[in-house]
């Protein structure tokens, strides 16, 4: 099924639904599609926006109160801290032995190399979000 918004020459402007674009156009070209409202036959389609159903699993109510302060907590992460991705570990490292300059870092580690670190001293806690690049 498609719906055309459809217009007469009388400009008035009315939808219809028709089993496909084909169907339109066979019973147009037989004067079978009239107005609506003034059942002129020289009918056309007229512009229309694009109706596109949300994706499944779309969201339909805001984020909840803990989602919200997540995002909130990400964006403070993403603005104040520097993205060393892979090379987490071994920043950590160098900033924990004095080798760099202290700053704060974010980025991604395993669990057993975040073990090691903790072992060691080197502060770090896991963030409740995944890497931008591995979030769908």
């Amino acid at each position: 099924m498609i719906r055309y918004n459809l217009k007469c020459t009388n400009d008035h402007q009315f939808d219809s639904w028709f089993a496909d674009a084909a169907s339109y156009d066979t019973l147009r070209g037989r004067n079978l599609v009239s107005c609506a409202v003034c059942g002129d036959t020289d009918v056309s389609k007229s512009l229309m926006a694009p109706q596109v159903r949300p994706a499944r699993g779309a969201l339909s109510q805001a984020a909840s109160p803990a989602e919200q302060a997540i995002a909130e907590m990400r964006k403070h992460i993403e603005t104040n801290a520097d993205d060393v991705g892979t090379n987490f570990v071994a920043e950590a490292r160098k900033i924990h032995d004095g080798e760099t300059p202290e700053r704060a870092i974010y980025g991604q580690a395993n669990v057993q190399e975040a073990k090691e670190l903790i072992k060691d001293g080197v502060p770090v806690v896991p963030l409740p979000f995944m890497a931008k690049d591995k979030a769908n």
